[in-house]
């Protein structure tokens, strides 16, 4: 009986070494990103009866990270019902996957449960912020006809740009020679650059291998062509010259080249000087004008997995500084492909919130370079896979995106659309700056534009004829604010609505009458009602420093002026509980302008409370709000000049 229980004990160690052996060689694959075959290790053992949590996170990642999100959810729950204690992010990628197989009801609860274990990651705020998203998704949707295109291959097929009437693409379906070298992540060809002629009626010719010269051994994709057709911006594995670099892990990254079409050739291959043996940059596009180039990597300063960036190309060909294009695009996790229109940057992103992968979304770029809220383009161009690499014409409204979704012909198809109907509303905020007494234009007033929040978004100068004009969204409300020497100041709010079109206003400024003198107060002259404070707060609001600020500028424009800030209050509450807060308020009014600027022996200040009532409303009287408020007020009495 020894013997035998012996002799089975060893069986099992030497089981359990073998598997430990396959396990770490499958480490070791995954490790250097050949998850195709980790894939095959870990399934193995894992039908073996093998289990533990690191073989369910790698194998359902090494799923994920090739975009298999439906096999990836299998394993994903698997690890759920094995480990509690899991890190955020795997909430986050079993809700991708969840997306994947529609059940979103329980992807929104991993959402909600990412959110709290990471409050401070963009994605859970976003989801926590617009828990209603498929219902916006929805009423985005509907507004493509789409078609899956002859030329896709059984491989993958992706991203597209136009050249002389041709379509250029990136294609792993290798059409040259016998031995075929295959991408230890995906197990298919490197991709390469191939044309397709796009004939009359716009369907496509054979496609055709693109240029020896900008083909190599390894990767090529994304190439984004200058208008003259002369400059070509391409992403190629980290090779050139015959050579391979590498990271400081050993890893051959992704670069940015560049090439000049010069006697029929592509020539003059190089990387871009920003590029790095130690980072990616991959997937060009030209701005509009093409002083701009955006990509994207995942160098320092990067926000998530992959961000955003756009680089300046001065006039001498050489390139200014990257710059991520910042957390209202990027998130934690990838934004990629980039796309610009005349004025629409277009992205795939898994960080956005979205029907499942990479779903393609849409930002209108404003007349500053500032960005617009960010939209999810809805189906049928996104789906529960990954959609990406967009390309529109701008006039046709026409393009072509990729996806990886069931029932196409290969790993990645090229799909090409017809827009039938806009997504973005479009408004302009015109008016014209007047007299109000005389109606007389008023040229060069400033105009300052604000949101909601008071936060400035732009400042223009009305033109010779008092006009001027801003690019606003849709549906939301902003302030404007008009001045001009020798006018009072005013500011008002405007509603934009929710459909394209232009909305006017107009704003007319009064003349600065009122003589200043010792005893005058600043608030009736600035038409200042009170200073307003949250409820039972003393905190200096927003819309309060707005006000605060004209104060400040005429008391810069008197430098011996000195000014006594007093508060009141109306009579509801204790005459205690009154005089304690509108002393506290006086407190912090005077040190609001103390921190900007006005000297603190230039100040002094007393709440009054409800001892000065302007009305009959004390305690016990029925009064309206609108006498209440009357009571309610801030005043600014010049004691000095």
């Amino acid at each position: 009986m020894k013997k035998t229980l012996h002799f089975i004990l060893t069986i099992l160690f030497f089981a359990t070494m073998q598997s430990q052996t396959q396990k770490d060689v499958a480490d070791n694959k995954y490790e250097k990103f050949a998850y195709v075959d980790a894939i095959k290790i870990y399934e193995k053992l894992a039908k073996k009866g093998y289990k533990s949590s690191d073989l369910y996170q790698k194998l359902a990642n090494s799923y994920y990270f090739n975009a298999e999100l439906e096999k990836a959810n299998s394993w994903y729950a698997k690890l759920f019902s094995l480990d509690k204690t899991l890190e955020p992010e795997y909430y986050y990628r079993y809700s991708q996957t969840l997306k994947a197989t529609r059940n979103y009801a329980k992807a929104n609860e991993m959402l909600a449960l990412f959110n709290q274990k990471k409050a401070d990651d963009s994605r859970g705020k976003l989801y926590a912020n617009h828990q209603n998203y498929l219902d916006i998704i929805k009423e985005n949707s509907g507004r493509f006809s789409i078609e899956n295109l002859k030329i896709n291959s059984e491989y993958s097929d992706y991203g597209t740009a136009i050249l002389d009437s041709k379509l250029i693409f990136a294609s792993a379906k290798d059409t040259s020679g016998i031995f075929k070298r295959k991408h230890e992540w995906t197990d298919q060809s490197f991709t390469q650059l191939y044309e397709a002629p796009i004939l009359p009626d716009g369907s496509l010719g054979k496609p055709e291998k693109f240029s020896r010269s900008l083909n190599s051994k390894f990767n090529e994709s994304t190439p984004v062509f200058t208008k003259d057709g002369k400059t070509v911006y391409f992403t190629r594995n980290n090779f050139s010259k015959g050579k391979k670099g590498k990271s400081s892990k050993r890893i051959t990254l992704l670069k940015i080249y560049k090439a000049e079409f010069i006697e029929e050739k592509w020539t003059n291959i190089v990387a871009l000087p920003f590029t790095s043996d130690n980072y990616s940059t991959a997937h060009p596009a030209l701005s509009f004008d093409e002083k701009t180039l955006y990509f994207v990597s995942d160098m320092p300063g990067t926000f998530g997995q992959s961000d955003l960036f756009k680089v300046a190309i001065n006039a001498d060909g050489s390139f200014g500084k990257p710059i991520n294009l910042g957390n209202k695009i990027n998130t934690e996790g990838r934004e990629t492909f980039p796309f610009i229109s005349k004025k629409e940057l277009y992205f795939a992103s898994d960080g956005h919130l979205g029907l499942g992968g990479l779903d393609i979304f849409v930002s209108k770029i404003h007349e500053d370079g500032s960005f617009g809220t960010v939209k999810n383009i809805g189906t049928p161009v996104n789906g529960q896979k990954d959609d990406f690499a967009f390309f529109i014409n701008d006039s046709t409204r026409s393009g072509y995106f990729t996806s990886n979704r069931n029932g196409g012909k290969g790993n990645d198809d090229i799909y090409k659309f017809q827009e039938t109907k806009k997504l973005d509303c479009e408004q302009f905020l015109t008016g014209t700056v007047s007299d109000l007494n005389t109606k007389l234009p008023i040229a060069g007033a400033k105009v300052t534009l604000s949101n909601a929040s008071f936060e400035i978004i732009k400042v223009v100068y009305a033109d010779a004829d008092a006009k001027f004009k801003f690019d606003v969204e849709c549906g939301f409300d902003y302030y404007v604010k008009a001045e001009s020497s020798g006018y009072n100041t005013i500011e008002k709010q405007i509603k934009i609505p929710d459909f394209s079109g232009e909305t006017e206003l107009q704003v007319e400024l009064e003349k600065s009458l009122q003589k200043i003198t010792v005893g005058s107060d600043l608030a009736k002259i600035f038409d200042i009602q009170t200073i307003y404070f949250d409820l039972d707060k003393s905190d200096i609001r927003q819309d309060a420093a707005n006000d605060l600020a004209k104060i400040i500028e005429i008391m810069q424009e008197y430098p011996k002026m000195k000014v006594d800030v007093r508060s009141h209050t109306d009579s509801r509450q204790t005459h205690e509980y009154n005089d304690r807060l509108s002393n506290q308020r006086v407190k912090s009014t005077i040190k609001w302008l103390i921190e900007n600027g006005i000297a603190k022996e230039r100040l002094s200040g007393k709440g009054y409370g409800e001892t000065q009532l302007l009305n009959n409303c004390a305690d016990g009287i029925n009064c309206t709000e609108e006498q209440h408020q009357l009571n309610r007020r801030s005043e600014f009495i010049i004691i000095d000049m």
